[in-house]
């Protein structure tokens, strides 16, 4: 008979000395998953949405893919993964919540429990629950090393 035991902040705990195993082996398996994606996401701009359930609203253009998300941008060399996501068609906006995952071909990584994407302003705001911490991984450049002389 075996003991199962409960310890508050384990699971975040071991998600911690996780994480960077993940995130060293996550580009490849990034560029992995999009080479396998459909041959539509080569289109340009072009976003797949697979989920276990879909819904669109079309009197408030808000469409909702939920459980086990998985986001795939091929122009952006860009997987992500939550446990649900909306597109805000009007607002121009993408809301992905629940342990979002988002991970790039070039190495670059963002952990939240809520990543909202301004399609407009080209921009990307991560939030998490009170007590947690927002996690991201980032490839710096030397600037001079990017001048070919």
């Amino acid at each position: 008979m075996g003991l199962f035991v409960v310890v508050p902040g384990l699971n975040r705990w071991l998600m911690r000395l996780w994480l960077p195993l993940v995130l060293l082996v996550s580009p490849a398996a990034v560029r992995s998953q999009i080479a396998e994606a459909p041959a539509e996401a080569a289109q340009a701009g072009l976003l797949t949405i697979e989920s276990d359930q879909q819904s669109a609203n079309s009197s408030t253009g808000v469409i909702t893919a939920s459980g086990n998300v998985r986001l795939v941008h091929a122009d952006r060399g860009l997987v992500a993964t939550g446990r649900q996501a909306q597109y805000f068609s009007r607002e121009q906006r993408i809301v992905l919540s629940g342990d979002v995952d988002v991970v790039q071909t070039d190495g670059h990584t963002l952990r939240a429990d809520q990543v909202t994407v301004l399609l407009d302003e080209q921009r990307t705001l991560a939030t998490t629950t009170a007590g947690d911490q927002v996690t991201s991984s980032w490839s710096l450049q030397d600037p001079g090393a990017a001048v070919a002389q």
